[in-house]
């Protein structure tokens, strides 16, 4: 019997014989999309940019049509390429004056973090960009039917649901301008889990993408410091993944000038040179594990590139092509192109991206990041797997964990996904609960640890697929899976 959040059955090790069709994603109706795709004999890659579009309707608070992102795609014939459409810093031509990026303090239970939001917090925006150049590279399917399932999603709408705790969390950003509280407010008051979420004028304007008539922003839909030279300059980037290679385990992932894949590969690389091994459940190796965290973090420190919200989609399809893809809209900056029901990213209001103050950053240069998808081959070419992250800082530090477990420990991928995490913060250890009382005991002595009494996002959100008919959704972040078989 399938375990919760994990689809299995019999069949070939080889996904081109199996004939199945794999999604993980963040939401129920993302995941959908994609599933509609491979289902209607599109590729990963048609899945992939239909999921990436309807997450736009169904998780809007982690991602945009005006925020950023990275694919990454593998094939057989193909090879591997990342294709890079995340933000780039604005000002090119710039002649007038920029409101700085406006302050906004979030209670995060006892703790208080300040967003800077505004028309000033806004970078140029990439992901709508970069879904139709991924659909004209490797798409099959007509665009209008890779994007109307996000149509749908965007006029219909859904239950709130999951998405209430970072509504709430966020009310105070969305309350500043009057699109962002009639979307995200009623009377005043946060979403509730039971309110029905739906935005019509994003709808139309997924229409118009569908139908081809939009292919970008204008500069007075984006404001701030945003210029058509800006917009003029902004390319999609293909790049070449970052390889790896553990132990006869060839992966790929995020590269330069990106900073998250770099830092998985430091992480990886260091365990799988340590004899204490990675097997969390044991005090010899979550100290390795919780060393490499830390170690992740030192060289974190001398770089930049954490957003606060991310969602990641996985998806392999019949004939063994992947794509792994997270995208990011920020925390939002609170302002929406007019009549779009599109927030705009507020990547140039995010202190971790730009430590040497908001108006440092190049115009025209791309906005480092950590998020990093990637993608595996196990046992020597046999299994390929696709996997990556939300969650801010959280990304390296889960990615390397779900990894190490499926490479060193040999975990299924469930009980990868599932097992507690840890995340260096700079000062402390953050424990999930699920730790034996030895390794807590044995991580306290070398290291301040906070014990979470509860399962959080905080932790990230990696959904994971795998050949030949394996994935997990990581229930953190809302996890939802689909399993196509062939008829």
């Amino acid at each position: 019997m399938a375990e919760p959040g994990w689809a299995s059955a019999a069949g070939s090790p080889d996904a081109t014989a199996n004939g199945v069709g794999l999604v993980a994603a963040g939401h129920e109706v993302t995941a959908d999309a994609a599933a509609l795709m491979l289902a209607a004999g599109g590729n990963a890659w048609d899945a992939a940019v239909a999921a990436g579009f309807a997450a736009t309707a169904a998780e809007p608070l982690y991602t945009s049509l005006a925020g950023g992102g990275f694919l990454l795609a593998t094939g057989p014939g193909l090879g591997s390429i990342l294709f890079d459409f995340f933000v780039s810093v604005p000002g090119l031509g710039r002649t007038r004056p920029v409101e700085a990026p406006v302050p906004v303090p979030i209670r995060f239970g006892a703790a208080t973090q300040t967003f800077h939001v505004g028309p000033g917090s806004v970078a140029v925006p990439g992901l709508l960009a970069g879904l139709l150049a991924v659909h004209r590279r490797l798409g099959t399917l007509p665009l209008a039917q890779v994007v109307a399932p996000a149509i749908e999603a965007a006029a219909i709408g859904q239950r709130v649901g999951a998405m209430v705790r970072v509504a709430g969390l966020l009310a105070p950003v969305m309350g500043r301008t009057p699109t962002g509280a009639e979307l995200y407010l009623r009377d005043g008051r946060p979403l509730a889990e039971d309110d029905h979420f739906h935005n019509p004028q994003l709808a139309a304007v997924l229409g118009e993408v569908g139908a081809g008539g939009r292919d970008g922003f204008a500069p007075d839909e984006l404001g701030g410091a945003v210029t058509s030279a800006d917009l003029d300059e902004y390319r999609v980037e293909e790049r070449r993944p970052l390889t790896l290679d553990l132990d006869g385990v060839a992966g790929w992932t995020n590269p330069a000038p990106a900073f998250g894949g770099r830092l998985v590969a430091l992480g990886l690389e260091r365990l799988a040179g340590d004899p204490r091994g990675s097997d969390r459940r044991t005090p010899d190796g979550a100290l390795a594990i919780a060393d490499v965290l830390v170690a992740q973090g030192d060289a974190r420190r001398r770089l930049v590139g954490a957003v606060q919200g991310t969602t990641h989609l996985s998806v392999i399809d019949r004939w063994g092509n992947l794509a792994s893809m997270t995208a990011s809209n920020g925390s939002g900056s609170g302002e929406f192109a007019p009549g779009s029901g599109v927030q705009l990213n507020n990547m140039m209001g995010e202190e971790d991206l730009h430590p040497a103050g908001f108006d440092a950053a190049v115009p025209g240069t791309r906005i480092p990041s950590m998020m990093a998808p990637t993608a595996l081959r196990l046992d020597r070419g046999g299994r390929s797997v696709a996997l990556g992250s939300g969650g801010s800082e959280r990304i390296r530090s889960t990615i390397t964990q779900v990894t190490a477990d499926l490479v060193s420990e040999a975990l299924p991928a469930d009980q990868a996904v599932a097992a507690p995490r840890l995340h260096w913060d700079g000062s402390s250890l953050q424990a999930e609960p699920g730790f034996p009382a030895a390794v807590l005991e044995a991580l306290a002595a070398r290291y301040p640890v906070v014990e979470w009494g509860h399962r959080d996002l905080y932790f990230g959100g990696l959904h994971l697929v795998a050949t030949p008919d394996v994935a997990v959704g990581d229930p953190r972040r809302g996890g939802a899976i689909r399993v196509i078989r062939p008829e």
